[in-house]
């Protein structure tokens, strides 16, 4: 049904309804894609999404959770909002734990779900489930609503909070009828929630001044370091500074993987350059970080010898886990800016000669007479060189994707570190591509993973999309049971996976082209036939089952305990 202008007011004024108003507000969000599943109270929408597919692209997943996830991805790749859609109860519910995981991650995205007609509402209805209050605590803000005359200001709001200071998920609660009826709409451009300036000029000074009294300083390099667009700011601060600079699992690709004097990830699967040199430095400067207890590991005893600067966005992570010296609350970017103008060119030669010492005495190392999960992402770096963006799903492979793919570049690393969400990573994949078709993008997950969503196969295939999902096949759930075997007796209790699913007749069941692997020759000639696919490919790589994450830190204790496979030998004799 064509829009209809109103008789009294400019041309620019329309009477639309509330499907309609949805559609205007996305191409005004400038959303060119959308990641959903349909359902009954949010059939106006979807009607409305046919008569605009030439505007608007709806991804059709096979699960509301992968379209959450798909949504994060798209965001996280390309820094814009991610956009998702689901029906009421179940279908709504469904996006839960993909909502759940942006928010951890400080992901832009805004979840679009509708509920029952009004009269309705609160009496049980079939399919009726409070939605925005479920949400409530995962998201940055829950909307419901409830007149079609407020909904357009509804959603510009959603997008100016998903999008604003620390970004998240937003959700979007609409009833039925609202997207039925009909009211006045006129456009507006998008608009950015401007945060109040958190910081002095005496907080800077007062960060410089601990800069310039340090001898032994370490970066510490966060996800708001990618958020804030900060990768060049973080780049001239490390060379002025003349430090060493590690990154949380978050922070992967705000600073140079291949630069002299990166030394790798921080905490519990950090490297030991890393955390015995945070151990002994005198000076930690977290930049867009939050301590999270993975990086942290044992409060009491993190960074003993240590004042700690911190710089973010969030006033609320100041010394939230961590007590720190200074902090200044603000943009990192326009923090970082200000910081550099100010200081002058430090030295610190002996530091930096006993880091690299440390680095050459001290690598990552892996098993090579046998395939092996650091070998296969070894292998996928070097056939895409270093230009792939790598989602993952969680446990081994994901630390072994952070610990051997060496990433240049931001917004190449995507991964759920804070929910730590099994099943992320496909449709976080088939997202990226979205965002960024120019892009080789790769999943990495285990097979415990795989199986929790792999049904999203289906998606790629559906339309074709080319990504490579490779799957780290150990038979078991391997971050658990590496658990179990070195700190629960070796009882493996349900995380062995010795069952009868062959995931390559899976995959090409589900319309993709697949392949196994089993021995490191095979390997380096299937990545490249899965690079120049047209279409989706699953690559089964099968590994013993146990092979270990190292280094690692036993939970809670100092990162000076940080321990790996010879270490480990060495005191059991």
């Amino acid at each position: 049904m064509a829009a209809k202008k109103t008789k009294t007011a400019s041309a620019a004024v329309q009477e639309l309804s509330g499907s309609q108003i949805v559609i205007e507000c996305l191409k005004e969000q400038g959303v060119d894609t959308v990641f959903g599943y349909p359902g009954g109270t949010i059939l106006n929408i979807y009607d409305e999404l046919y008569r605009h597919a030439d505007e608007i692209n709806h991804v059709l997943t096979s699960h509301e959770q992968g379209a959450a996830h798909a949504a994060d991805g798209y965001a996280r790749a390309t820094g814009k909002v991610g956009v998702c859609m689901a029906t009421s109860g179940p279908g709504a519910t469904n996006l839960v734990t993909g909502i759940a995981t942006a928010h951890m991650d400080s992901v832009p995205l805004v979840a679009i779900t509708c509920n029952v007609t009004l009269p309705w509402l609160g009496k049980d209805t079939f399919q009726e489930v409070d939605i925005a209050g479920v949400t409530m605590p995962i998201t940055k803000h829950s909307f419901m609503v409830k007149d079609v005359t407020k909904l357009a200001d509804t959603i510009r709001k959603a997008f100016a909070i998903a999008r604003s200071g620390r970004p998240g998920p937003v959700l979007v609660d609409i009833t039925k009828d609202v997207t039925a009826a009909k009211c006045e709409y006129k456009k507006a451009k998008p608009s950015v929630l401007k945060s109040q300036k958190n910081y002095t000029d005496e907080d800077i000074d007062k960060a410089i001044e601990l800069i310039k009294a340090s001898e032994r300083p370490f970066i510490y390099v966060g996800g708001g370091a990618i958020i804030s667009g900060a990768t060049k700011e973080v780049a001239e601060f490390a060379k002025k500074l003349d430090a060493p600079v590690c990154d949380s699992l978050m922070g992967k690709g705000a600073y140079d993987g291949t630069a002299a004097n990166y030394t790798g990830m921080i905490g519990m699967h950090g490297t030991k350059t890393t955390n015995l040199g945070v151990s002994k430095c005198d000076l930690l400067i977290a930049l867009g970080a939050r301590f999270s207890d993975r990086v942290v590991s044992n409060p009491k005893t993190f960074a003993p010898k240590a004042k700690i600067l911190h710089i973010d966005i969030d006033a609320a992570e100041i010394n939230k886990n961590v007590r720190t010296a200074a902090s200044v609350v603000g943009d990192l970017k326009e923090v970082l800016t200000i910081i550099n103008k100010k200081l002058g060119k430090q030295d610190h030669k002996e530091w930096m000669d006993k880091i690299k010492e440390m680095k050459e005495k001290m690598p990552l190392t892996y098993p090579h007479s046998r395939l092996t999960c650091p070998y296969v992402i070894e292998t996928l770096y070097d056939v895409t060189k270093g230009k792939a963006v790598i989602t993952t799903d969680v446990g081994q492979h994901q630390i072994w994707a952070a610990q051997f793919y060496k990433y240049t570049e931001p917004r190449t690393f995507l991964s759920s570190g804070g929910l730590g969400t099994m099943g992320y990573g496909l449709g976080a994949c088939i997202g990226a591509k979205y965002g960024r078709p120019d892009k080789i993008c790769v999943n990495i997950a285990g097979d415990g993973c795989f199986r929790m969503n792999m049904q999203e196969l289906a998606t790629a295939s559906r339309y074709n999309v080319p990504i490579i999902e490779i799957i780290i096949n150990n038979h078991v759930l391997g971050m658990v049971r590496q658990w179990q075997n070195l700190f629960y007796g070796q009882r493996y209790s349900q995380t062995v996976l010795e069952d009868k699913v062959d995931y390559v007749k899976v995959a090409e069941a589900l319309g993709c082209t697949a392949y196994r692997v089993t021995q490191k020759e095979e390997l380096e000639d299937v990545l490249k036939k899965a690079v120049k696919a047209k279409g989706p490919v699953v690559i089964d790589c099968v590994i013993k089952e146990d092979d270990k994450v190292y280094p690692m830190v036993p939970g809670g204790q100092p990162l000076e305990a940080v321990f790996d496979a010879d270490d480990l030998k060495a005191k059991q004799g």
